[in-house]
């Protein structure tokens, strides 16, 4: 293995105004706020639908998709906030 083998773990300082948008915590926030409302809305269908999970030979409750919807709800709503605040890129 030569030190030219090695050259994916060279800094790459020079390339970052490349994928600056990717690099944006802003993004990253509002991509993981989606992704929160997605469960969040998973939930909701579940309970509306009342539709039955199994794990095994287990009957999962009801109560737990509650308590998932609103930790995903508030979650959701936090990280949108946080991505919308001035300051972090």
């Amino acid at each position: 293995m030569t030190p030219d083998d090695l050259d994916f773990f060279a800094d790459k300082s020079g390339s970052v105004d490349n994928n600056a948008r990717m690099n944006s915590p802003t993004t990253g926030l509002r991509v993981a706020s989606v992704i929160f409302a997605l469960f969040f809305l998973g939930h909701i269908l579940r309970l509306i639908t009342h539709a039955s999970v199994m794990l095994g030979s287990h009957h999962v409750p009801m109560w737990p998709s509650v308590v998932a919807l609103i930790v995903a709800g508030l979650l959701c709503v936090w990280m949108w906030r946080l991505s919308n605040l001035r300051g972090i890129a």
